[in-house]
């Protein structure tokens, strides 16, 4: 296992983020993690509500590491971010009167989008918990799309109040520690392997480890020999940390600017996968991570978050492990970045 790295010190304690599904526990227990099966179904079922996002050889970025690199376009889907995928599987699950009770969700960022999207598709009542700190572009466009919001003080005050609203029958929605939710976003790895099949690495962010440890659970299924490599950034390394103390380590404090990245402790079943399915996990630094935003931009012609940017960061740092005969997919996981703060990002001294 590769592990880059830096000193961390911000660790334990965030309440209610914690709350695992018992469907979950037995899935661990039993060693049946996330089936092949069960993500190419997700495919088959979120297939008429989704983007068959684009994915393309890049030449800028070729060059640049002498070797065959693509990127993955999430950051076209519906709401700017791949937890679409995540949220339609998890609704279309339910049953008819869980939809007539509405489901709940806690996020400050995509995945407020990606419920109120979904919930406003299906016709099902959503109520979406957010942080007092949430950026003013996520709040307003969840609300666009039709959701409820309450916001809390922070996301522990959420979190907690989310478990109200389960005892009401509501259905609780889980940015990233469901089995459903990350089979929905595992799809990704599936349309990797029919686009390259030739691939030898994914480079991906974590923040959950929902994302990654779907589409490191459809990759490594199909070709076990692809290497996964997961990206965070430095003061929101959750799972990095928790990967060299072999143990789920929550942090106090998230002190990155990669705001989607920014869960403070990593999911029982995403850790799991992380730890049978990565090759290692890569930690930028946040101006590692905006230089290559504003890269991307500048020549690949594509804005993303430092949440995404990051992927490439990563691709940097772990270079000695791509030659001419590699082929490097990153997976630009989303573009939720106002205007206000690119602009702020572009004119901070690092």
């Amino acid at each position: 296992m590769l592990t880059t790295v830096f000193e961390a010190d911000n660790r334990v304690g965030f309440a209610g983020a914690g709350v695992l599904d018992q469907g979950i526990k037995e899935i661990i227990t039993t060693g049946e993690i996330i089936r092949l099966d069960e993500i190419q179904k997700a495919a088959q079922r979120i297939c008429p509500y989704i983007k068959r996002t684009p994915l393309f050889r890049d030449e800028t970025l070729s060059w640049r590491f002498s070797s065959n690199f693509y990127l993955k376009y999430e950051s076209l889907q519906k709401t700017g971010a791949f937890k679409v995928r995540g949220a339609f599987n998890k609704m279309l699950m339910l049953t008819d009167e869980q939809k007539e009770r509405g489901v709940v969700a806690v996020s400050a960022g995509n995945h407020a989008q990606a419920v109120a999207y979904a919930a406003k598709t299906l016709g099902v009542r959503a109520l979406i918990l957010m942080p007092e700190s949430t950026p003013e572009n996520y709040l307003k466009q969840t609300i666009r799309y039709g959701a409820e919001v309450g916001t809390f003080a922070d996301l522990s005050a959420a979190f907690d109040a989310a478990e109200f609203y389960k005892l009401d029958g509501m259905t609780f929605i889980h940015p990233f520690d469901d089995a459903d939710v990350v089979a929905g976003q595992g799809t990704i790895g599936l349309e990797i392997l029919e686009d390259v099949p030739q691939v030898t690495d994914v480079i991906v962010s974590i923040g959950g480890g929902g994302l990654s440890g779907g589409v490191a659970a459809a990759v490594k299924s199909v070709k076990p020999e692809v290497n996964v490599w997961g990206a965070e950034t430095a003061g929101a390394e959750s799972m990095s940390i928790s990967l060299d103390a072999d143990e789920i380590v929550e942090l106090t404090e998230i002190t990155s600017i990669a705001r989607t990245l920014g869960a403070p402790r990593v999911g029982e079943l995403n850790f799991e996968l992380a730890k049978k399915y990565l090759s290692g996990v890569a930690v930028v630094s946040d101006e590692e991570a905006v230089d290559e935003l504003l890269f991307l931009l500048d020549r690949s012609k594509v804005l993303t978050e430092p949440a995404t940017s990051c992927t490439l960061a990563a691709a940097e740092r772990l270079r000695t492990n791509f030659g001419p005969e590699s082929h490097v997919v990153l997976i630009l996981c989303g573009g939720n970045i106002g205007l206000r703060d690119l602009f702020r990002l572009r004119s901070t001294n690092w």
